[in-house]
């Protein structure tokens, strides 16, 4: 019998499989970080809340938003700290939706030409009623509960 001792042959993978095993995970962080946008903790996804006509007043509300005022008729405010954009589709009606776009949740950026706009992706949204009036957004915009109390709106 023989007492020699043989040896397997340690196979290294090759230079081009370790690189493209690394691009490739850099590949899936980076998509990752790209995701659907349904992060909760978006500066956007403020107090939104379900309402109905939410120009009807009553009630004494939260914070208050700002002046009736400062809301133009036909177009709106965005309050980006709160995460709502309070419109007036028509004189002395106000509305209050969701300053997330239903898409990937960008923060809408401006209200003009009578729709709520984002800048992500191109979603446009209907002063009147937050709905879908334009781009990739899948739904409307959620209606927030305000209250105009004099000349003062008020979260709900």
């Amino acid at each position: 019998m023989s007492t020699e001792s043989q040896s397997v042959p340690v196979q290294v993978p090759a230079r081009r499989t370790v690189i493209a095993c690394v691009g490739a995970a850099g590949l899936a962080a980076a998509l990752t970080a790209c995701g659907s946008g349904s992060d909760s903790t978006s500066p956007a996804a403020g107090p939104a809340t379900p309402a109905g006509n939410a120009g009807d007043g009553g009630g004494s509300g939260g914070s208050v938003l700002g002046t009736t005022s400062e809301i133009p008729q036909g177009g709106g405010k965005i309050f980006a700290k709160e995460g709502v954009v309070v419109t007036q589709p028509t004189a002395g009606q106000f509305k209050a939706f969701s300053a997330k776009c239903t898409h990937q949740g960008c923060a809408v950026s401006s209200v003009s030409g009578g729709t709520i706009n984002c800048p992500c992706h191109g979603s446009k949204f209907d002063v009147a009623d937050g709905s879908v009036k334009g781009g990739p957004a899948p739904a409307p915009l959620p209606a927030a509960a305000i209250s105009v109390e004099g000349g003062s709106i008020k979260l709900a």
